[in-house]
């Protein structure tokens, strides 16, 4: 007889869905990639309710994703910044919206193009950092972390 485990599976994947999940909170770290990084321009260039996106901001900042710093004292403001963890959701939000932009687009131009510092539309690949080669789903096996976690 064959026994079905009811446990979830530890993974990584859903760690990190717990902090960034929320179309709000990627929306939000967005827009201060892209150099929105007080409140008012966030709500308004995201559509997000008010409520809503202050409690998005305040999880990214407890956990580390976004710092919040002040920028005047009278009427007190404040900017997000993004924290090395922010910074490093960078590929993320790329490979979200080079997906978009390949499934989502109904055959008409992104809406956005990022171009890279050497001057040419930027596109995201995924690569193995040992050979350098290009991930493709089929050529990657899961495994337990060696020391048995």
């Amino acid at each position: 007889m064959t026994t079905i485990s009811t446990e979830p599976r530890t993974c990584s994947v859903a760690r990190t869905l717990e902090i960034v999940g929320e179309k709000w909170a990627l929306l939000a770290v967005r827009e201060v990639f892209l150099g929105n990084r007080r409140f008012d321009e966030m709500v308004r260039k995201t559509g997000a309710p008010r409520d809503t996106m202050t409690a998005r901001l305040k999880t990214l900042v407890k956990e580390g994703v976004l710092e919040r710093r002040p920028v005047s004292e009278h009427p007190p403001r404040f900017e997000y910044r993004l924290t090395a963890a922010g910074l490093d959701l960078y590929p993320v939000i790329v490979s979200l919206m080079q997906w978009g932009d390949r499934y989502l687009t109904n055959g008409d131009a992104p809406p956005m193009v990022l171009t890279h510092r050497c001057g040419h539309t930027l596109g995201a690949v995924t690569t193995c950092s040992s050979c350098g080669e290009p991930i493709h789903a089929r050529d990657v096996r899961p495994a337990p972390h060696r020391d048995g976690r």
